[in-house]
């Protein structure tokens, strides 16, 4: 109360952000963001003291490509950001390249993509940063601007990430967060590495109120020797394969508790990529003398590169998958697109188990908000979906399939195939905001559904309170909820059977 007499709401704002243990007190660590933003000067940090680059130690060029968001993707903009303030869209209106197209960096600080000693098996995926949330932990704070100082293995993310924009925050405010890899391809020196990297930016400063811009997923690759002394290639990019890929929060009050907008748009594009292999920094002749980077008349020299002989090797497809699953333990039940969903539930007989949403249910954190909304795929994929005998029946008797409304919209115009634009508009009929779940027959007859948020109510009841026989309790399991989706699904399968006798 002393605080917010002294500092106003919008001044205990701005303090508790800086705050980070909440202990009312600004340690010097915890007021450096303003110290640097005042002087404008950044003190070398510790990390950074820490790295005595080797002088015959190579040195790594990587480019930044970046497209801004696109606008008109965004919900709001269908009525033209009615009732939002320009200062709230100001990071990201203004965000329109990358903060450094070109860095060069050491081969031997990527040395954090690098396996454990106990995860040497191609697609054996492992944690750079490990993730400390899930849906117990709940969330990290949304009011704050400056990203704590990153440490270990996220140093180099950090890093990365910086390119893009100053204030990256290498772990998400929700689950999952971190970074996950795994060996793709194996030589007798060289490991290719998959990765996949949950992070997130922070595009306002004070006065303005916090802007989060939390793009689905970044991943990439990178090869590099098994000393990491030497770095063959790097590439890292968010995915622009879907119509959306980009969560975006922003606060509208002086308070955790404020009232927070949340939208979704498309990025046309975000990666880095190294210009090529990594150079030694210092040449040597073979006397062991310094010698020039340039050739006499002025060129640089050129290096040539040793071709790398694979032994063992997966598709990107299959390392991208075990990644996936790493993060989304739902994903043990494949989900397949939309029409593809159908087709093989046709070839084997099965029902389409199929979830609409608004937000997507990987990726990105649909209808978050300041505090988790019930029905958001994030609280479906964190607890159903996730629990093995849900996992054993949709892998037994269903194709599952997600959709995102906006993609079943279009889907549903396009009049070139008549039973695909049939297909969503059965699947349209039966949405309601945020999130259906849908069993439906091959064809695309809806035998059974249930809206998310009527779900988790009747999970939250009594079982005494529940009405409905169809969603009556079994004793087979704790849960409730997961007890409750068995029966929404058998119930499906009941419902079906004399469709798929004949």
């Amino acid at each position: 109360e002393l605080a917010l007499k002294s500092l106003g709401s919008e001044g205990l704002f701005l303090f508790s952000s800086l705050d980070t243990n909440n202990d009312l007190y600004l340690s010097p660590e915890e007021f450096k963001p303003i110290a640097e933003k005042l002087t404008g000067v950044a003190p070398i940090s510790e990390f950074e003291e820490e790295e005595t680059p080797d002088p015959s130690g190579e040195t790594l060029s990587i480019v930044a490509k970046f497209q801004p968001l696109v606008m008109e993707t965004m919900t709001k903009s269908k009525d033209g950001f009615l009732g939002i303030s320009h200062v709230a869209l100001s990071g990201l209106r203004n965000w329109t390249a990358p903060a450094a197209p070109m860095s060069v960096m050491l081969a031997r600080q990527f040395k954090a993509f690098l396996p454990p000693k106990n995860k040497l098996d191609l697609g054996d995926p492992w944690w750079i940063i490990p993730s400390e949330l899930n849906i117990f932990t709940g969330y990290l704070s949304n009011n704050r601007f400056y990203p704590p100082p990153p440490k270990g293995k996220e140093i180099i993310i950090h890093r990365l990430l910086s390119m893009f924009h100053p204030r990256p925050f290498v772990k998400t405010r929700f689950a999952p967060q971190g970074a996950v890899a795994c060996i793709q391809a194996i030589s007798a020196f060289y490991y290719t590495i998959a990765f996949r990297i949950h992070a997130e930016f922070q595009l306002n400063e004070p006065p303005d109120f916090p802007f989060w811009f939390s793009p689905g997923q970044f991943t990439g690759h990178i090869i590099l020797s098994k000393d990491s002394s030497h770095v063959r290639e790097f590439k890292l990019f968010v995915p622009n394969s879907r119509s959306l890929n980009v969560d975006m929060e922003w606060l509208y009050g002086a308070s955790e508790s404020s009232n927070m907008e949340v939208d979704i748009g498309y990025l046309p594009q975000m990666e880095l990529e190294s210009t090529g292999p990594s150079i030694p920094s210092v040449i040597h002749d073979e006397d062991g003398n310094v010698i020039d980077s340039r050739d006499p008349s002025g060129e640089p020299i050129q290096f040539v590169f040793e071709e790398i002989t694979w032994q063992q090797e997966i598709p990107w497809e299959e390392a991208a998958q075990k990644l996936e699953v790493a993060m989304y333990p739902f994903k043990k039940v494949s989900y397949l697109p939309f029409t593809q969903a159908f087709e093989r539930a046709k070839a084997e007989k099965k029902l389409v188990h199929s979830i609409l949403l608004w937000g997507a249910l990987d990726d990105h954190k649909p209808l978050s908000a300041s505090r988790p909304v019930p029905g958001s795929g994030r609280t479906l994929r964190e607890t159903i979906l996730e629990s093995s005998p849900i996992l054993a029946l949709l892998n037994e008797s269903f194709i599952s399939s997600w959709s995102l409304v906006k993609e079943l919209e279009e889907l549903q115009s396009n009049r070139e195939n008549e039973f695909y634009s049939k297909l969503a508009d059965l699947h349209l009929e039966k949405y309601n905001f945020p999130v259906e779940m849908i069993i439906c027959l091959p064809n695309g007859t809806v035998i059974h559904h249930i809206n998310a948020n009527y779900f988790l109510d009747i999970t939250s009841m009594k079982p005494e309170d529940v009405e409905s026989s169809i969603f009556s309790f079994s004793t087979n399991f704790e849960d409730p909820s997961t007890a409750t989706y068995l029966q929404f699904l058998k119930e499906g399968l009941q419902r079906a059977k004399p469709y798929l006798q004949t």
